[in-house]
């Protein structure tokens, strides 16, 4: 089963920065003949802010092993409290 991200909720990117998810939205370019594709967009708590637009997919992934041996999340991005 697919996890849902939920608007409004934080998460934690494996590489520990943290981030708010503003908003799921569809892909333009998607809207054909093909399922429509959903977009997390996203702010950082850091910094200056800045917001981000990834593939839902993308954002909600299995952290590469094979890239990344040594990091314990098991998610590219992981909801914090």
């Amino acid at each position: 089963m697919e996890r849902e991200i939920k608007i409004g909720k934080k998460y934690r990117h494996f590489k520990n920065k943290l981030y708010k998810v503003l908003d799921i939205v569809y892909d333009s370019e998607s809207n054909n003949d093909d399922e429509l594709k959903k977009v997390v967009i996203y702010q950082a708590q850091y910094g200056d802010n800045l917001k981000w637009a990834r593939p839902y997919d993308m954002f909600n992934s299995l952290v590469d092993r094979e890239k990344y041996p040594d990091v314990e999340q098991k998610y590219r991005f992981e909801e914090v409290d």
